[in-house]
Formats: structure tokens, sequence, C-alpha cells
């Protein structure tokens, strides 16, 4: 197997730590999977003026990315159709949202939280919040308040539930704890001290045992570290996985009796992030790609890797174990930070690593050309052989992110099938809610945006049937930006 090249990182003075604090985070520049194109059309048959976008002004501050300022409560809310009375607890969905109307990417905005309570048949209440970051509190602008360690970062990802806590998470640095009954932020998450790494925005739950399996990247040694917490949130595990340099890791997956990562040949260049450089990450591909395999639970010794063709994947929708194989579905682009990012193909692919033998080997296979990210699936059947995937349609613009509608792939079938909600509207993340034993039997949540009314609403589909479009649809108080991932906190 071809050696991967360590790259030297110097020891830091504080003052390097500092001027690194702000180049870190800028780094992480629009990835591809958001401005890939998509098919998606108006299903209304509505005339509808096309998506503006004006180019004196970054896209991530206007149309539906556009920051909002107050913080809003309201109750009793209306709404169009019929809840489903068994769906009763509150969806909360993370987002960037920059205080000070200007941000250098739609990334690095603070975190705002956007909650809908669901009570019988009844949407109860809406509220959104700032989560209260120092970097929020001190009103910094991007780049100030040193380095990204700890919780000095904007937490601005996902959102989480997990040992009765939510928890919000950004890219690097620590979760932020937030009380359910008004999304106040409670404060940082640090593991009762034993978190010395950074979390990621997507860590997986054992549905078996409840045990929260996630890791954290860093751009000094060790470059990657996996933890466990148990139903508690207790951290009982945690392992350095050696990997010869500091790359982006967005994801990784689990199965029942695996974790696996895939290392990308995204690298961070140091001297360059000291040098002032505002994107200090490299597409590299003579770094080389890899994916690999070690026990869950098990030991970072014994992670296995297997080389793959130089590529790049922010989000993957399940893994699971078939005999000797697990197998990945993700969406998988061929490259990204570099210049044409705009038309990098993001296609969905599934992956098979065969752990028999010694040596594993890989096998790619192409499942959907159809441009599609933020992928949701039934969370029951995390880590176990899975049969729908729940994603958002892209569609074509070459000036912004065009979220479309939401998208049903039946993995046995092969089976598409699309909630179009007109060209006008554009729907965010589905998060997936069950409502019986099988899975995908529940419901979708979705903040969908109308741009000719500058609104948005919470959209309740039937997840086994998107095509059917709305059950119910929330109109909201304030208009909820495009944003990132989401959670249900059941009641």
């Amino acid at each position: 197997m071809k050696q991967f090249a360590h790259y030297p990182f110097p020891q830091l003075s504080r003052r390097q730590m500092l001027k690194l604090s702000g180049l870190a985070a800028a780094a992480l520049s629009m990835p591809a999977w958001l401005s890939a194109c998509g098919e998606g059309g108006d299903t209304t048959g509505a005339e509808v003026a096309p998506l503006e976008v004006d180019p004196a002004r970054p896209w991530w501050l206007q149309n539906g990315f556009e920051p909002v300022f107050q913080e809003v409560e309201a109750h009793d809310l209306p709404v169009r159709g019929a809840i489903p009375p068994e769906l009763s607890g509150l969806y909360v969905r993370n987002g960037s949202n920059p205080q000070n109307a200007d941000s250098p990417h739609w990334f690095f905005g603070d975190g705002m939280v956007h909650g809908v309570r669901l009570e019988n048949g009844k949407a109860v209440s809406y509220r959104n919040r700032y989560v209260r970051t120092p970097l929020y509190e001190h009103g910094y602008a991007f780049g100030e308040g040193g380095p990204p360690t700890g919780g000095n970062n904007q937490s601005n990802v996902s959102a989480i539930y997990h040992a009765g806590r939510l928890l919000t998470s950004g890219e690097i640095g620590f979760p932020y704890e937030i009380d359910p009954s008004d999304l106040s932020t409670i404060g940082v998450q640090g593991f009762a001290g034993k978190l010395n790494t950074s979390f990621t925005a997507h860590p997986k739950i054992d549905p078996a045992t409840g045990y929260l399996h996630f890791f954290g990247y860093w751009f000094l040694p060790p470059f990657l570290t996996y933890h466990v917490a148990d139903t508690e949130g207790r951290i009982i595990h945690s392992q350095q996985i050696g990997v010869g340099a500091s790359t982006m890791m967005h994801s990784f997956a689990i199965t029942e009796s695996d974790v696996v990562f895939w290392e990308c040949p995204v690298v961070f260049d140091l001297q360059a992030a000291l040098a002032g450089e505002l994107n200090p990450f490299r597409w590299t591909p003579s770094y080389g790609a890899r994916v690999g395999v070690m026990p869950l639970g098990g030991m970072g010794s014994e992670i296995r890797w297997v080389e793959i063709d130089p590529c790049y994947v922010y989000h993957e929708v399940n893994a699971y174990r078939d005999g000797d194989e697990v197998v990945l579905h993700v969406c998988r682009l061929d490259h990204t930070f570099i210049d044409d990012d705009v038309n990098t193909p993001l296609v969905h692919h599934r992956w098979r690593v065969n752990t028999a033998g010694h040596d594993l080997s890989f096998r790619d296979e192409i499942f959907s050309t159809r441009r599609m990210d933020l992928p949701s699936h039934d969370r029951r059947f995390t880590g176990r052989a899975h049969r729908y995937g729940w994603l958002v349609d892209l569609r074509t613009h070459t000036e912004t992110v065009d979220l479309g509608g939401i998208v049903r792939l039946d993995y046995r079938s092969g089976d598409i099938r699309v909630w179009q909600p007109g060209l006008a509207r554009h729907a965010n993340e589905a998060f997936f809610v069950p409502a019986g034993p099988s899975e995908g039997e529940g419901w979708l949540l979705s903040y969908v945006y109308d741009r000719s009314t500058r609104s948005s609403d919470l959209v309740i589909l039937d997840a086994e049937h998107v095509e059917k479009g709305p059950l119910a649809e929330i109109p909201l108080p304030q208009r909820v930006p495009n944003g990132f991932h989401g959670v249900w906190v059941p009641q």
C-alpha cells in the first residue's frame, strides 16, 4: 500500500497561535457540494422569477441565507393541514447567522438555533436564539478571540441530543449545551474535563447501546482522536488514530462492529496560515486518499487502511456491515478547495470495503448521478443495513447555492421519489422522526424558505411518500435562514 507522507509541524508561539485562530476557520472555504447544481423544477406550474443574486454582495448574505437578528418567541402558531398528533417534541436546527451582518463566508457566522415545539397536533411555540459563545458575547469580528480551542468556537453546524442533553457543535472545538425549554445556552460541554481535542459536527449514536461515538481533528498532533461516551454522557474510551498530517475530516461512520474514517487529501498548510493566507487548506492529491476500518470501541492501533482515488466526501447517508464487507452510501466529490469547485461533479456513490484477509480491498459504485446532499436516515438503523435515505435536491445556479426539494432514495429497488416545493421555495435538511417500528415509517421535518414572500414554514412530510407533499405547513413568525443540521428532542 502506498505510504502517506508525513508533514512536519513546528512548535508554535502564543502569538502564532493567535494569528492561526482566525485563519484556520477561514480555511474552511465553500465546499463544492454546496455549489453543485442539480435537476429540479416547479411542479406547481406557476410563473416564478429566476433566483437573482446581487454580485456586489456575498451570496451568503442575501436571499435565503440572509441573517436575522431578532430573537423571537411566539406561541400557538397557525397550521395549514394537520400535524400528526403523535408528533410531540421539539425540532431544533442549527446554522450560521453573523450578528454583525457580515461574514467572510456562510460557514463563519455565529451559531443560531431555531426550534418549533409540537404537542398533540398543535404547533405550540417557535423560538430562535444565538448560541452564547465567547465570540458572540464579546462581539468579536471574524478571526478575533484567540485559538479555536475549547469553547472558543461559533458552534454553528449541528444539533445533537444524547444522554438527556441538547448540544450544538461547530466544525472544531467543544460543543455547547442548550436548554430545550427555551433554547438558552447552558454552557460549554467539556465532558467533565475528559475531552481534550475537538468534537465533530457529526457524532453517531449506536442504537444498540446508546453510546455516542465521535472524533476530533486538529491542526497539530494528535491530528485525529476517536472517543466513546456512555449513556450518561461520560467519555469512557479515547484513542489517537495515526494519520500523516492535519487533514479536514467533516464526518465518519459506524456499523454495529466497526468505525469507518475516510481521509481525503485536503491538507492543512501551517506555514501558509502563519504567512497570513486566508485559505491554508490545500487540495493535495499527492497526499493520497484512503478509507480506514477499526473495531467499534477498539484501539487506534487496530485500524486498517485501503487506498482509494483522490476525492472528497463531506456527508454520508449511513454505513453497515454485509458479511466481510463494510458498505457506505456517500455524497462524493471529485475534488474540493480548488478554483473550479462550482463545477465539481457531485455523485451519490456506494462504497464497499472488504475486510477479509490481511489487506482491505475497495470497490466504488455509482448509485445515482442526481445532485443531492445534506442526507438523513432513520437513526434507529444507524450502522445497520438501511433501505431509505433522504437528501436535499440541488438546483442549477452558478452564483449561489440553490436548495430545492426533498428526495427519497430506496437502496433496495433504486426507486427515487421527489417533493418539489416550487421554484420560489427552498427546502433545508429533512430530519427523520419515527412513527412506527418499520424503517422509514415516520415523518420528515424541514424548514422551507419562500423567496416570493420572504417567509419560512416548518414543513412536515410523510417520509415514505414525500412526493405527495406536506401533511402540514407551519408559517413561522420569522424567516429562518438556510442552515445546516438539526435534531428531534422527543417529548
